[in-house]
């Protein structure tokens, strides 16, 4: 028999999306967890480099005990946008929605004409890391690369590094395989490219290469690698700066790649039906209002370039959009603009794909996580990991309260609520318990 209850949608079934979903079935809430994949790992599976093998099986065993939970309905291969409109979802009345679908849609390049060339020459962030994560994989059947020697890279952010360090990793593997040299990806990816090569007596030059580049508009002091803390001195300001020197610095000294500085891309080197380089120029400007300096232009050519500015939440209709992020009217709760009960949470609200910047703005990111990131000497994320949890954890304690102190569902209105899940999930073949689902997906034939 069905009781009064709040009953909560939450769309997207990640770190953020299932923290919401077990704060609130803890609370006595009926949760329905709405995810767009088979499984609910989000940047978990496919926006950390596959290195990261053991943190990643922590993070997938934190999310599949917390959607587990007997007060948590699962409904996968269900995107909101595509298989439910907004109204849609309105229209089943719940007491609220929570927002955790995350930033997927890679930030466009603003160069007028290169949409044209995705796919020849010229890819995404996010499509790239899809690949690499799984293109091993006997059923893989998503984006595929074309993999060159001497990329441009053009970013500045964490997630550019992780492009960098996988087009270093699979170029230089593939050139050692070809010398009959193989060496295992995992083990260049903990010693470092260099140390490898080194014991081999080679160098990139002796492998044919020369590596990639990564293009940022801004000075390397400006990167985004170490954070000063809020109200910081002139003192704290210039040695975070200098960290962030010494960090890339190091990580370019062990993954073999160039950088060019205070560099941007303002035109396309057109090869054929295929994109075959940049035209660059130096910048100048204060941060944040750079422009190309006249006179400075220069071609660089290359058969692959990777853009890797950023990710940002896909426009939903219905959902008021600031810019390239959804309209927010309650930093606390993530309320969203024009829409009582809606919230959002996570990179739905930050705009940032990359899991290391997912956390809550102004918050520090200390520098012992991002020189274990950046050398490899442990994964780094755990750290911002948990606190991305946290912020949905506190952010799910005010929609909670609110909650309370609001009338719960009449318990048809519950009841008509879980018969539309059941129906979305009957679609899908979902077998209605999550650990069983989890076992067919780890059945089903390559």
């Amino acid at each position: 028999m069905m009781q009064p209850q709040h009953v909560v949608v939450v769309v997207g079934g990640a770190v953020a999306g299932s923290e919401a979903a077990s704060r609130l079935a803890q609370r006595g809430v009926v949760c329905a967890v709405l995810e767009q994949n088979d499984r609910p790992y989000g940047k978990i599976e496919d926006g950390l480099p596959r290195w990261h093998v053991a943190l990643r099986l922590q993070e997938q065993k934190k999310i599949n005990d917390k959607l587990a939970h007997p007060a948590v309905h699962f409904v996968p291969r269900t995107k909101l946008g595509r298989d439910l409109g907004l109204g849609d979802l309105l229209a089943w009345g719940a007491s609220a929605i929570v927002l955790a679908n995350g930033a997927w849609r890679d930030r466009p390049l603003p160069l007028p004409g290169i949409e044209a060339y995705v796919g020849r020459g010229f890819y995404y962030q996010n499509p790239v890391m899809t690949w690499f994560n799984h293109y091993l994989e006997p059923d893989y059947h998503g984006p595929q690369v074309e993999l060159a020697d001497d990329a441009i890279v053009v970013g500045g952010g964490l997630a550019s590094l992780d492009i960098v360090k996988i087009l270093m990793l699979e170029t230089v593997g593939r050139a050692l395989a070809e010398r009959g040299q193989a060496v295992d990806l995992y083990e260049m990816e903990r010693r470092g490219i260099h140390r490898v090569l080194a014991d081999l007596a080679l160098d990139l030059p002796a492998l044919g290469l020369r590596g990639c580049t990564l293009v940022y508009r801004r000075r390397v002091e400006e990167m985004s690698l170490a954070e000063a803390p809020e109200a910081a001195s002139l003192q704290q300001r210039e040695r975070t700066r200098a960290t962030r020197r010494k960090l890339l610095q190091n990580f370019v000294d062990k993954y073999l790649f160039r950088v060019g500085e205070q560099r941007m891309p303002i035109g396309l080197l057109p090869d054929r039906d295929r994109l075959g380089g940049l035209r660059l120029a130096a910048v100048a400007g204060p941060a944040g209002r750079v422009a190309p300096v006249p006179g400075s232009e220069a071609d660089v050519r290359s058969r692959l370039v990777v853009s890797s500015i950023g990710s940002i939440p896909e426009p939903i209709p219905g959902i008021a959009m600031q810019g390239e992020v959804y309209r927010i009217t309650d930093e606390r709760t993530g309320a969203l603009a024009g829409l009582d009960g809606v919230f959002a949470i996570g990179n739905a609200v930050t705009g940032k794909g990359n899991i290391l910047v997912s956390v809550k703005h102004g918050r520090v990111v200390s520098e012992h996580m991002l020189e274990h990131y950046l050398t490899g000497s442990g994964s780094g994320f755990e750290e911002v990991l948990d606190r991305a949890a946290a912020e949905a954890e506190s952010k799910v304690a005010v929609v909670a309260a609110r909650l309370a102190g609001r009338a719960p569902l009449p318990a048809e209105a519950v009841a008509q609520i879980l018969r539309t899940v059941r129906a979305l999930q009957a679609r899908v073949g979902y077998p209605g318990s999550y650990p069983a689902w989890l076992e067919r997906l780890r059945r089903q034939p390559s």
